[in-house]
């Protein structure tokens, strides 16, 4: 809507005078338009006004929203540090065999790959040991008797084993 602009006439009673009915019905109506346009504007700016208040109540309440988020994450989130600190000692308890410090790790996913590589180290390492005793072979029973060197006995010492072995005491 374009307006024209027109120049203020001074209320002054000889202008007044001047003024025939068509002039004066043409400034009632200028001056009607001018009043709806001001209570439409009005009305425009109540209505922003109350969007605005709404607005700032949504702020407000998803402002809150996310707080309870914030501390339901952080209560979630040592929730979970916790569960992952037991899991992380059960399998170090499930796993006697293996050094305790050799179980590591943030997730559970990173514990359950350190106790099977760990488990794997712990598996082939006995394997290796068992080979190694395999190889060395131990005779069952005990080793037979052999004869005692008289070598670095004293006299004493040689008389005594000398009749230990033709069946008499010392």
């Amino acid at each position: 809507m374009e307006e024209e602009k027109k120049e203020p006439q001074s209320a002054t009673p000889e202008t007044n005078a001047n003024l025939t009915p068509a002039d004066l019905a043409a400034l009632k109506a200028e001056l009607e338009e001018e009043r709806k346009a001001n209570a439409a504007a009005e009305a425009a700016l109540a209505e922003r006004d109350k969007r605005i208040a709404e607005l700032q109540a949504s702020i407000s309440v998803v402002q809150q929203a996310a707080e309870t988020a914030s501390a339901e994450l952080a209560q979630v989130k040592d929730a979970h540090a916790k569960a992952i600190s037991k899991y992380l000692e059960v399998v170090k308890a499930a796993n006697p065999t293996i050094p305790a410090n050799v179980i590591t790790g943030a997730t559970i996913d990173e514990i359950d790959a350190s106790a099977a590589k760990a488990l794997s180290i712990a598996t082939a390492v006995k394997a290796n040991l068992e080979a190694q005793a395999k190889q060395v072979k131990v005779p069952a029973g005990a080793p037979p008797r052999g004869e005692i060197s008289p070598e670095g006995m004293s006299p004493r010492d040689k008389i005594a084993a000398g009749i230990q072995q033709k069946g008499g005491t010392t």
